[in-house]
């Protein structure tokens, strides 16, 4: 077996144009290790069966819950907790490594049009 370290700065320049874009970059035992770029509103959901890790590397991410807001920014790291209704947004963009089991859906509990069906590595 090979073992090989992962540029992440690398993997963030693979991913397609636009203002949204999620890849697997690394499996750990059950756990998927993916990069996310956003900027915008994402939509409201929450995952019932699991926590959720975003390490924000770049910008800045709100993460939106129904009674406050939580700014993270570059170097910070905030977990969502299963069942935890919430909505990332940013108004200029973040980049982050997030951290889940392995198939939780990036919408959670609901789907819609940003809904992945099948993630793909980068």
């Amino acid at each position: 077996m090979s073992v090989e370290k992962i540029n992440l700065s690398d993997k963030f320049e693979k991913l397609p144009a636009g203002d949204y874009a999620v890849r697997l970059v690394a499996k750990m035992n059950n756990y998927d290790f993916k990069i996310v770029k956003f900027k915008g509103d994402f939509i409201w959901h929450s995952h019932p069966e699991t926590d959720e890790t975003f390490i924000v590397l770049e910008g800045t991410l709100v993460m939106n819950f129904r009674d406050r807001k939580v700014e993270v920014h570059a170097g910070e790291m905030i977990v969502i907790p299963k069942g935890v209704e919430h909505k990332p947004s940013s108004e200029n963009g973040y980049k982050a490594l997030l951290i889940e089991p392995e198939g939780v859906p990036n919408t959670g509990d609901v789907q819609s049009e940003v809904t992945i069906e099948k993630l793909e590595w980068a």
